[in-house]
C-alpha cells in the first residue's frame, strides 16, 4: 500500500503523513531490516505494533538519508547533539529551577511564565503548560547553556525565518540563567525557503503532500559545485528560485561555469607558457600599465578585506559575488592584452598577474567549497 491507494489514511484528520518514502520506511521495516547512519544504528523488529521499534527504525531511516544528502554535499558534523538528552539528563530542568530561582518566571492560568519582556521581547512566555510539558524553546535555552559551558562563545545557528519569533526569547532565557552571557548569543542566520524551477517549471513542494526536493535530487540534476555555489549565491533571508536548466549550462549566464572558467583558462595560459610559477614571485610589475591590468590589481587587492568583512557579517554571497566581478575583470584583461609576447620583462609580468588571479579565484572557490578545475 502506498500514498494515494484506497486504503491510506487521507483528509484533515489522516493519522498516516503522505508521501511515498512513508511507504519505503514501512516496507523496510516489515523487512526487519538494519539502517545504519553517522550517530545510530537499529534494526526493525517487523512487528506493526511495536510503536516504539517503529519510531526508533522511523528516526534512524531519516537520518541515514539526511546523512547521504551531507555526504553528496561534501558536510560532515563533528558532533550530533540529541534533544531528548536535554530532558533525560535533567538539563531542561535544572534551567527552569535556575530560572524560578532567579525570580525571572511567573505562574499564571495553570502555566509558568518567562519575563522575557525584561530582556526586550515583545511579550512574556509560556515555558511549562499547563499539563506540565515544555514549549519548544526551553530545551533550546537548555542546549545553549551547555553549550556555553563547553566553551562555545561564538555559536551561528542556521535556521528557517520561521523561528525568527524564538530568537528573543532564548536570548531571554540565557541571560535570566546566567548574565556573564552576552546578550547578542547566539547569534542567528535566518534563510528562506528555496524554489525550485526545472524544465521551465517550478517543481511542486507539500509538506501535506510529503513530495519535497532534496540536496541529492539537486545534485544528481546539476552538480555538487553548482548547487553549493547557487545556494551560497544570495543573502539568506531573501527569496531565492533555484534553476536547475541554467546550473547546468555551460555559457557565462551560469555564475559557477563563468568564474571555473575564468581558472581554467588561466590555467591553459599557464601551460602554454610552460615555465615555474614560483619563479614570477619577485617579477617587476612596472608593465602592468594598462587599465584592464589596473583594474585586475586593485580588485586582487581587495580580496582580503572583502573576505574579512564576510566572514565578520556572516555574508557568504559577498565571496561569490567578488569571484564573478573577478572573473569578469580577468576575461575583460584576456580580451584587452596578449599575455604570452616576446618581450620578456612584459611578458613576465603578465604571466604573474594573472597567476595571482588563478591563486585568488582558487581560494575563494575553495572557501565555498566548490573545486577549481584546470580544464573545462
Amino acid at each position: 500500500m502506498k500514498p494515494g491507494d484506497a486504503a491510506w489514511p487521507s483528509g484533515e484528520k489522516a493519522a498516516a503523513y503522505n508521501g511515498d518514502y512513508i511507504a519505503d520506511i514501512a516496507e523496510d521495516f516489515v523487512a526487519k531490516k538494519t539502517v545504519k547512519s553517522d550517530d545510530r544504528v537499529f534494526t526493525a523488529s517487523g512487528d506493526v505494533d511495536d510503536i516504539d521499534s517503529i519510531r526508533e527504525f522511523a528516526v534512524a531511516y531519516l537520518r541515514r538519508e539526511q546523512d547521504l544528502d551531507l555526504q553528496a554535499f561534501r558536510v560532515r558534523f563533528d558532533n550530533y547533539y540529541l534533544e531528548s538528552s536535554l530532558y533525560s539528563s535533567g538539563r531542561v530542568e535544572s534551567t527552569v529551577v535556575k530560572l524560578v530561582a532567579a525570580g525571572k518566571t511567573y505562574e499564571q492560568d495553570g502555566a509558568l511564565w518567562l519575563k522575557s519582556t525584561d530582556y526586550g521581547d515583545d511579550k512574556d512566555r509560556v515555558m511549562k503548560k499547563g499539563d506540565g510539558t515544555y514549549t519548544y524553546f526551553v530545551p533550546d535555552v537548555a542546549y545553549h547553556i551547555a553549550k556555553w559551558e563547553r566553551g562555545f562563545h561564538t555559536v551561528v545557528n542556521i535556521q528557517g525565518t520561521d523561528h525568527h519569533g524564538t530568537i528573543a526569547r532564548v536570548r531571554a532565557g540565557l541571560q535570566g540563567v546566567d548574565e556573564s552571557i552576552p546578550a547578542s548569543y547566539p547569534d542567528y542566520v535566518l534563510h528562506t525557503m528555496v524554489r525550485v524551477m526545472k524544465g521551465g517549471e517550478e517543481v511542486k513542494i507539500s509538506k501535506r503532500a510529503g513530495s519535497y526536493v532534496t540536496l541529492r535530487d539537486l545534485i544528481e540534476w546539476t552538480s555538487t559545485d553548482a548547487v553549493r555555489f547557487f545556494l551560497l549565491s544570495r543573502k539568506p533571508d531573501t527569496e531565492y528560485t533555484f534553476d536547475v536548466d541554467l546550473a547546468v549550462t555551460k555559457n557565462n549566464d551560469n555564475p559557477v561555469y563563468y568564474v571555473q572558467y575564468a581558472h581554467a583558462r588561466i590555467c591553459s595560459v599557464l601551460a602554454s607558457w610552460g615555465g615555474d610559477v614560483a619563479s614570477l614571485h619577485d617579477v617587476e610589475l612596472l608593465a602592468l600599465e594598462g587599465p584592464a591590468a589596473q583594474a585586475l590589481m586593485l580588485l586582487l587587492a581587495r580580496y582580503p578585506e572583502m573576505l574579512n568583512a564576510a566572514a565578520k557579517d556572516f555574508a557568504p554571497h559577498d565571496v561569490t559575488f567578488y569571484l564573478r566581478e573577478l572573473a569578469a575583470s580577468y576575461h575583460s584583461y584576456y580580451d584587452a592584452e596578449r599575455i604570452l609576447v616576446d618581450d620578456q620583462s612584459v611578458k613576465k609580468a603578465r604571466l604573474a598577474l594573472v597567476g595571482a588571479t588563478a591563486q585568488v579565484l582558487r581560494n575563494g572557490l575553495a572557501i565555498l567549497g566548490v573545486s577549481a578545475p584546470t580544464r573545462m
